[in-house]
């Protein structure tokens, strides 16, 4: 069987959600309304945070840089999904499938170790209140930033190069919306083992250390609240850290979904309808979620919106 020359022109068919013409103008329309409400929405708590002197703290400094990343994990994905719903074309060249498996795990491990920099601050301003500015100081709060991106983009690179030594026959079609690395695994034509398991080994590492940095921190968080006697004082405590549990839970539990319905189902279809949740739904969700609970959001955003409508009418005025 011949094998293609990856330096070369080679494509791949992405088949999509769906395969049906008619279907095509509303997954369109869909995938859209999502993509715009995800940046819209991390644009807003990106600028409220940079607007009001209020945010500058360690919480809503990642925070930050979590909306950054959630758009950048969505811009991996939908916008491709995007132009070939409007082209009615599935196809997605080698060099481009490569740099969306590289950028998709980039903003996918930097939303994961995010996620555990901020139940580690959660941890601090609960348990150690007194000690909060000292422990989660402006410098090691850009040093956690840096860290989490040099270990995600270690990730990506991993992904990348063990993608790139595979070698694909003519079956060129991913039963995907996105170049996912299980599916280009099941396309190739020579052994695949040692890239199996150097990226099993890679997911572990990657997935199961923030999952358990988050897991001690909600044990040590659980203890703490437990042993407050008032109920507002444990209303208050909980409510500190709502919103980011909140996140961590949809995040961790659509993932989980993709790789159960990956390794115990067959079916492809199943797998795609979870990782849309995984790869669109979250990051629409994560500003909302952030901005519907936490009060000091909603003022800047108010603050935000004032000032908009000020100027508009302003300037219809002049």
């Amino acid at each position: 069987m011949e094998l293609y020359n990856l330096t070369g022109t080679l494509e791949f068919l992405l088949l999509g959600l769906s395969e049906d013409p008619e279907m095509q103008p509303i997954l369109f329309v869909l995938f859209l309304l999502i993509y715009l409400f995800t940046v819209l929405g991390n644009v807003l708590i990106i600028l409220a945070i940079g607007s009001d002197s209020h945010l500058h703290s360690p919480m809503y400094f990642f925070l930050y840089y979590l909306s950054l990343s959630d758009m950048g994990f969505s811009s991996t994905t939908i916008p491709k999904m995007l132009i070939n719903l409007q082209t009615y074309k599935k196809s997605i060249t080698y060099v481009a499938c490569l740099s969306q498996v590289s950028f998709f795990f980039l903003f996918g491990c930097m939303d994961s170790l995010l996620l555990t920099v901020m139940a580690y601050d959660r941890w601090v301003a609960i348990c150690h209140p007194l000690h909060y500015q000292v422990f989660l100081n402006p410098r090691l709060c850009r040093c956690l930033v840096i860290v989490s991106f040099f270990f995600s983009l270690m990730d990506s690179q991993v992904h990348y190069l063990m993608v790139s030594q595979l070698k694909f026959c003519t079956n060129l079609e991913i039963p995907h919306f996105f170049c996912d690395v299980t599916e280009l695994l099941k396309l190739a034509c020579t052994d695949t083992t040692i890239s199996k398991i150097v990226i099993f080994l890679a997911s572990i590492i990657i997935g199961f250390l923030p999952a358990s940095g988050i897991l001690y921190s909600y044990y040590k968080i659980i203890s703490s609240i437990v042993r407050v006697t008032s109920s507002s004082g444990k209303y208050k405590a909980f409510s500190t850290c709502g919103s980011h549990l909140s996140v961590v839970c949809l995040f961790y539990g659509t993932g989980i979904g993709v790789y159960l319905s990956s390794s115990i189902s067959s079916s492809s279809k199943q797998s795609v309808i979870a990782s849309v949740m995984y790869t669109t739904i979250v990051p629409m969700m994560n500003p909302f979620i952030y901005s519907l609970r936490n009060k000091d959001i909603k003022r800047a955003l108010q603050k935000i919106f004032t000032q908009i409508t000020h100027l508009t009418v302003k300037s219809i005025n002049v």
